[in-house]
């Protein structure tokens, strides 16, 4: 029986047969001179130095570290000009690198029109944590900031509702995401057992769920010391 035929030379193929290779892995951050993103040179037009710093990381994707003094400016174009149009905010996160290095504060944009991405940074020096919140420009971004905020203790100037989302907000052992927070945490686990046993159930609940007055029930339920009101049925006609 003749042998079954071999792929072209130089086909995809020959890549399976041979098996994984051994080399260096893929760089993480590419030179920013390998491919060129409309978007970069807009932004280094209009905001000059403000635009600290370009690369390209994972082979395709474009990343600008701005001012973080300026983000909410720069955002503000970034979705606005018709040129740009980042009409999607897919995320915002931070990173924590660890010894002593200023923290990532990270935005992931998406232009749906003109279908392309960008990923803008904006760098904070440990002693100043703060930067604008860009809920004005892009909704999701509220409990986006409020996730950073928590596990990252960013504060986002002039959210509306800047607050723990993750974990209780009477939480006190401080932003779990941190590279310098504890792998047990802050407390012994002694401690951490004794706060959980002696929470008020009233920690399970947000001020607004609070403030409605009543005590928390079973819907349909009857709360004790009150007798239901039975309306009596209408008489049939006739």
């Amino acid at each position: 029986m003749d042998d079954p035929p071999k792929p072209p030379a130089g086909s995809a193929l020959d890549t399976v047969e041979e098996g994984p290779r051994t080399g260096h892995a893929l760089p993480v951050r590419l030179a920013a001179t390998t491919l060129r993103h409309p978007t970069v040179d807009g932004l280094r037009a209009r905001f000059g130095a403000s635009v600290q710093h370009h690369a390209i990381s994972a082979g395709d994707q474009h990343v600008v570290y701005v001012e973080a003094g300026r983000n909410r400016e720069v955002l503000r174009w970034l979705k606005q000009d018709p040129a740009q149009h980042y009409d999607l905010l897919a995320d915002v996160t931070a990173v924590d690198f660890g010894g002593d290095r200023p923290l990532e504060v990270v935005y992931q944009l998406w232009s749906v029109p003109h279908r392309r991405a960008l990923r803008v940074k904006c760098e904070l020096p440990l002693a100043a944590l703060a930067i604008d919140s860009v809920e004005p420009l892009w909704r999701t971004a509220d409990w986006l900031e409020r996730e950073v905020y928590d596990l990252f203790g960013i504060e986002f100037r002039g959210h509306p509702d800047l607050r723990r989302i993750m974990m209780p907000e009477n939480y006190a052992e401080g932003h779990p995401l941190r590279k310098d927070f504890p792998l047990r945490g802050r407390f012994t686990r002694a401690e951490q057992t004794r706060r959980a046993l002696s929470q008020d159930p009233v920690d399970q609940y947000i001020p607004t769920e609070l403030a409605t007055g009543r005590e928390p029930r079973i819907p349909g339920d009857v709360p004790l010391g009150e007798s239901e009101v039975v309306e009596p049925s209408p008489e049939p006609e006739g």
